[in-house]
Parts: structure tokens; C-alpha cells; sequence
């Protein structure tokens, strides 16, 4: 049996959540999980600035935190996807970290060739990339490309591992993949064992999403005590089987309740669910409370992976901003309306156009529409405004038509002190394929000290 944690499930997830899982669990591996379709675009962004960026940067803090439990326990791993466009760059900086923490001769392994877009003009060639939403193929985009990844398997983390890297840091690969990797490396499974690959891939979908897992998102939080909620851990065994559970003496709670509802977060086909190393079955899959935050997994049953990785591809789609006021008084609801037709009126009059223009009263139902009225005795609402356009100077006028309510809109309005909204680039996804055969995994293992020589 090995254990499998995971502190991170999004980029901007705790920081404090490393260390306390650490402190109260003394686990093989920690997982941490940084990467969303959004994520790569804003570090696509951030690369494109500077080439030595591009990686989720909350890990180099975190790992400066857990460097001290590396040195003590020679057993500890660490495998992350927060290389996200910049692998290497990212095992650079993490390298002068533990440095600083005398460990030189520690291994990292860096797991990258899922960026394609380096090569998307060669290979729009062979692929058509379709979009998986709309059916239109890659040639009817006339937008630039900021983004293209390939999600990869497992394969290299293991190899990596193999290699005797304690750190493995990849670009994108599937979330579960941070679970299989190690668990493909510990138990020596065959690459076509597809049950416990699927064992494997349920586990990790478990605990990808963090303290999801272990009582974030409970519809019965009240008395979870979510301020200090334990990270989840998978004990998983040779014959692909595991349990779900979490650091003693933390709160929050794993339950039946908990797993199920982390298990059917984003699959798709539940008979199907599709990841780069095993297709799995999630109807077969059983789960029950075996002890105190304590759920046994097993059932899971798997075939064949497809012959393809999905591509997340990002392309730069215009500019866009939103901006919010309070507005009280009993006529907040018309009040709030008016207000949103006011800045666009005097967008329009400066002559601008804004391609989309989105109006939310929310307080008042527009949140969720259609789910119920407001209040007869409503006072309040936050008025919402979100725009989109191709021409940037169009999103700057309207930022600046907040501030010229104060004196020349109706009384009842707050929330000005902010300052005026930011306009930012604007990406939109386009989800595709492209065959495995056309993508080569890299995996580089090196000690601290060896990637601590250059830069970037």
C-alpha cells in the first residue's frame, strides 16, 4: 500500500494546506494540482512577457514551505503539473529553493512536450483540430493562437520517478495522471492493466480537486468546520482497490457523500470517462465507509485509452472587462437597470461599440434566472456589468463611465472607491484532439545542483 496525497486542486488553492498536511500525515507522495483550460492561457500570457515565466508560481512558495519535511523524510515525492507552459523554467526556480535548503543532490524531474504550440502551424497540416463543441475545423479560426497543450499520461511521471526524482514537475497532463504516475512506479503495473489503471485513475479523480474531496462544496458543511478542513489521501493497493481519507485530528469529513459527489465532478460519461491512459467505467465503481473518514474505492473497470490526447487551445478573442456598484433604495431593481442602459448609452454616444453586453441584478434572481422572484421588500441588489469587444478602446470608455454617476446618476449608488474597472485580453477555449502519435513525451531528470546552473 502506498499513500497519495493531494494539497492543491486549482491554482490559487491554500498555500498553508501543503505544510499542515505534511505536519499531520506522513504520506509517500503529495500531489499538487495547478492547472485549469484558464490557468494556461493566463500563464501562455505571462510567457509571452517574459520567457522565464509561464508556471504556476503559488508551488515555489509552497515548496520553500515543505522543503524542510523533503529533508527529513527521504521518502517524500512530490509530483506537480506547475510547470503548466514553462516546465523547465519552473524546476530552475525550484531548484534554487532547495538549494538554500542544502539539498543538492535531490532529483528533479521534468516531464514537458505538451506544448504544441511551437508547432501548430506544421501540424494544422496534418490535423484538422475540430472543435469537440462545435464541429468546426481549426481553419475557420481567423483569431492568433495563444495556447496549445496536449493533455499527457502518466507515463512520463513514472518515468521520471524511476529515474529517482523526489520532485516531478510536468507541464499539462491529466489531473488523475499525478495519481497513477506514482502508483504505475510503485506497483510495476503493465500499461494495459486496465482495471487497476482505472483503480488508479478513480482514486486520483478523487482527490484532484483537493478538499472537494473531504467536505468543500458538502451540501451539509454546517459543523464541518471548513476554516481548518484536512486535504484528502488515497491509500492505495497493489490490486488497484484504495480508500479515500484524510489527515487525523482535521476537520471537515469524508464520507460516501463526500467521494460520490467528487466522483461525477466533470466525467462526462460516466461509462466512459476518458483520460490518456485507460478509458474507465465509473458505473462499476463501489464505495463504502469502512471507519471514521474512511471510504473504501473498488469496482473500477477500464479499457483501452483512445489513440488521441484532447488539446486545450486558447486563442486571443478581444478584450473585456466588468465592473459592479451597490445600489440601494426600494426602487434598487429599476434603479440598477436604468443605470446599466445609462453607461451604455454614453458608450454608444462616444461612439463605441461593445460586442456583448451583460447586465446581472444580483440579489434579485438574476443569478440563477428563473429560480425565484425577489423579495417584495428588496433593498438592495449589486448591479453587474460585464462587456466584451474587439476594440480595446471601446472596454476602456466604459470603465470610465462609473465614476461620473457619482454626480450625475441617481442617488443610491456605492462602490466607486475601487477604481475603475480593468480591461484584460480575453481568451476562448477551443477543445480538440490531436493523435498520440504526433506528440513525444520528454522527461529530464537532473539534481538540484545540475539545474541550478544557466537560466531559462
Amino acid at each position: 500500500m502506498i499513500t497519495i496525497a493531494n494539497a492543491a486542486g486549482f491554482w490559487g488553492d491554500s498555500l498553508a494546506a501543503p505544510r499542515a498536511l505534511l505536519e499531520r500525515s506522513r504520506v509517500k507522495y503529495l500531489s499538487l494540482e495547478y492547472l485549469a483550460e484558464l490557468t494556461m492561457s493566463i500563464l501562455a500570457q505571462q510567457r509571452l512577457k517574459n520567457p522565464a515565466l509561464g508556471y504556476a508560481g503559488d508551488f515555489l512558495t509552497v515548496l520553500a514551505d515543505v522543503a524542510p519535511f523533503l529533508a527529513e523524510r527521504p521518502e517524500l515525492c512530490i509530483v506537480t503539473n506547475a510547470g503548466g507552459m514553462n516546465p523547465l523554467a519552473c524546476a530552475r526556480e525550484a531548484a534554487k529553493i532547495l538549494r538554500a535548503a542544502k539539498l543538492d543532490h535531490l532529483k528533479i524531474g521534468v516531464v514537458s512536450g505538451d506544448d504544441l504550440l511551437p508547432r501548430i502551424a506544421e501540424l494544422r497540416h496534418e490535423v484538422p483540430f475540430t472543435n469537440l463543441d462545435t464541429g468546426q475545423p481549426l481553419s475557420t479560426l481567423d483569431k492568433p493562437i495563444v495556447a496549445a497543450n496536449a493533455y499527457l499520461g502518466a507515463r512520463g511521471i513514472a518515468e521520471a520517478l524511476a529515474g529517482g526524482a523526489r520532485i516531478v514537475i510536468t507541464g499539462r497532463v491529466a489531473d488523475a495522471s499525478l495519481t497513477v504516475g506514482p502508483a504505475m512506479h510503485e506497483f510495476g503495473w503493465r500499461w494495459d492493466d486496465w482495471d487497476r489503471l482505472a483503480g488508479a485513475s478513480v482514486a486520483g479523480h478523487l482527490i484532484e480537486c483537493g478538499a472537494q474531496a473531504s467536505g468543500g462544496l458538502s451540501f451539509d458543511w454546517l459543523g464541518l468546520d471548513l476554516a481548518n478542513v484536512g486535504y484528502p489521501i488515497i491509500e492505495m493497493n497493489q490490486d488497484g482497490t484504495s480508500i479515500l481519507t484524510k489527515p487525523p485530528g482535521t476537520s471537515g469529513a469524508v464520507t460516501t457523500a463526500t467521494a460520490a459527489a467528487q466522483l461525477v465532478y466533470e466525467i462526462g460519461d460516466p461509462r466512459a470517462y476518458l483520460t490518456p491512459d485507460v478509458s474507465v467505467d465509473f458505473t462499476t465503481v463501489e464505495l463504502e465507509q469502512s471507519g471514521t473518514d474512511r471510504v473504501s474505492v473498488r469496482g473500477a473497470t477500464g479499457r483501452a485509452a483512445t489513440d488521441s490526447y484532447k488539446v486545450s487551445l486558447a486563442y486571443a478573442d478581444g478584450f473585456a472587462s466588468a465592473g459592479q456598484l451597490l445600489v440601494y433604495g426600494p426602487d434598487c431593481v429599476s434603479k440598477a437597470r436604468a443605470i446599466a442602459g445609462m453607461i451604455e448609452t454614453r458608450v454608444r454616444n462616444a461612439g463605441f461599440h461593445l460586442d456583448d453586453y451583460h447586465v446581472e441584478c444580483l440579489g434579485a434572481g438574476d443569478a440563477i434566472p428563473g429560480l425565484h422572484a425577489p423579495p417584495r421588500d428588496l433593498r438592495e441588489v449589486v448591479l453587474r456589468i460585464g462587456v466584451h469587444a474587439y476594440d480595446r478602446a471601446a472596454v476602456e470608455r466604459f470603465t470610465r463611465e462609473f465614476a461620473p454617476l457619482i454626480t450625475s446618476g441617481p442617488p443610491g449608488i456605492a462602490g466607486y472607491a475601487s477604481g475603475r474597472p480593468e480591461v484584460r485580453p480575453r481568451f476562448s477555449y477551443w477543445p480538440t484532439l490531436v493523435p498520440k502519435s504526433l506528440v513525444s513525451p520528454q522527461v529530464e531528470v537532473r539534481t538540484v545542483s545540475e539545474f541550478s546552473g544557466g537560466t531559462p
